[in-house]
């Protein structure tokens, strides 16, 4: 078995009125993989996903990213390799340029000149937004503003991506546009969505996470059709088949 791309074992947070959030919760995500996180609206995911990339530091347990733990002096290094699509792609758009945006990452870690040109063209090239590159971000659809943020996390080359809700706020042509990008890119994905459909057809793997825990983790056939599984969590049965 490959190492995980990542790890998370035996986490545990609570927030500071000591509500728990997460309860002992085991993930390993591994290279290549597509893995979907579904869970009803306060199950805990965007707490998990904020622990990835060092937002949030464990209470208790531990994460690892291809080998490396998340403490305090590896969270600049974890952010590079953990790249997170927000929700709101306006969160994430603040330069003049699409162009400049996608490089702001790479330019912080100091690539520079040729190299930097071509890192920024070959992420918008991945999500199919080369003709936007001199466009004002706050100019675009609210789909290319979601292609644009993908596209700087691609900048930074990370290990795995973590795509919160990617689906939100999409018509049909831009969600299936988004779908092929997503299930043409070589790169392990973390997808967190209450858009069942999609996370079905584009994921291979599926686990729920509840009330801060994990309640099942498996194949995503199974689990997507399991209407009693899917039920008890507050969650819609799937009603279009796997693409």
């Amino acid at each position: 078995m490959s190492t995980p791309t990542i790890a998370v074992d035996g986490l545990s947070f609570s927030y500071p009125d000591g509500t728990p959030a997460l309860r002992d919760i085991d993930v390993h995500i591994h290279p290549g993989e597509h893995v979907a996180l579904l869970g009803p609206n306060g199950a805990g995911k965007t707490t998990l996903i904020l622990h990835m990339n060092g937002i949030h530091l464990p209470q208790r347990g531990s994460i690892h990213v291809s080998g490396l733990e998340l403490r305090p002096d590896s969270v600049a290094e974890i952010r590079r390799r953990v790249g997170i699509v927000f929700q709101d792609p306006d969160d994430q758009l603040f330069m003049p340029t699409v162009a400049e945006d996608v490089a702001f990452g790479p330019q912080n870690l100091g690539l520079e000149g040729g190299e930097l040109d071509d890192r920024v063209r070959r992420a918008l090239a991945a999500v199919e937004v080369e003709d936007l590159a001199d466009r004002p971000p706050n100019h675009l659809s609210f789909g290319q503003k979601r292609r644009v943020a993908i596209a700087g996390v691609l900048a930074m080359e990370p290990e795995i991506i973590v795509l919160d809700e990617p689906t939100s706020n999409l018509d049909p042509a831009s969600r299936k546009e988004l779908f092929e990008i997503l299930s043409g890119l070589e790169v392990t994905q973390l997808i967190v969505s209450h858009d069942l459909g999609f996370a079905e057809a584009l994921c291979d793997r599926a686990l729920i996470l509840d009330r801060g825990s994990v309640v099942i983790d498996g194949a995503a056939a199974d689990v997507f059709g399991d209407r009693t599984l899917l039920a008890a969590h507050r969650l819609d049965r799937v009603l279009a088949p796997r693409a």
